[in-house]
């Protein structure tokens, strides 16, 4: 065979290849090919806007733990100044109960001192009445005896 003529042979065969691939096959790698570019396009969009949605999220979040914070400390705020009311309630409390307690006990005082000074006040007259009978050698019967004491009593 004559390889010019194989050359030739060869080319043609070629060219119908290439002529029916291009007729045929071309169309459909085109459309596959725009079809994935359609849809990188689209991921990508996509991806941009999930993006977008994402910031747009943590800000709204990052705005809720910024009014949560301020809402917590204002609670803590209300629980510091409920906690100064109650304690200062309590004070009060405790003061009026020992002032209460100390009237009492110093009314207490005073009565044991008033029955103290009246068993003084009787001894004392007793003992005068008993002196005196001894001063004066004779008995005093016991209505004088008391009459005596009653009015030694007053005098004191």
């Amino acid at each position: 065979m004559l390889p010019n003529l194989t050359l030739v042979i060869q080319g043609l065969a070629f060219f119908a290849v290439a002529w029916l691939v291009m007729k045929f096959g071309w169309p459909h790698i085109i459309a596959a090919i725009e079809e994935r570019q359609q849809k990188i396009a689209e991921g990508l969009a996509a991806a941009d806007t999930a993006q977008a949605n994402l910031a747009q999220a943590q800000d709204k979040v990052a705005d809720e733990l910024k009014a949560a914070r301020g809402k917590a400390n204002e609670i803590i705020e209300q629980a510091h100044q409920r906690a100064n009311q109650l304690i200062d309630a309590a004070k009060n409390d405790a003061i009026a109960e020992g002032n209460r307690q100390r009237a009492l006990a110093e009314a207490e005082i005073d009565a044991a001192a008033n029955r103290a000074k009246e068993d003084l006040r009787k001894q004392v007259s007793m003992l005068a009445v008993s002196g005196a009978s001894k001063l004066l050698n004779r008995t005093i019967n016991a209505d004088d005896h008391k009459a005596l004491i009653d009015d030694l009593a007053a005098q004191l």
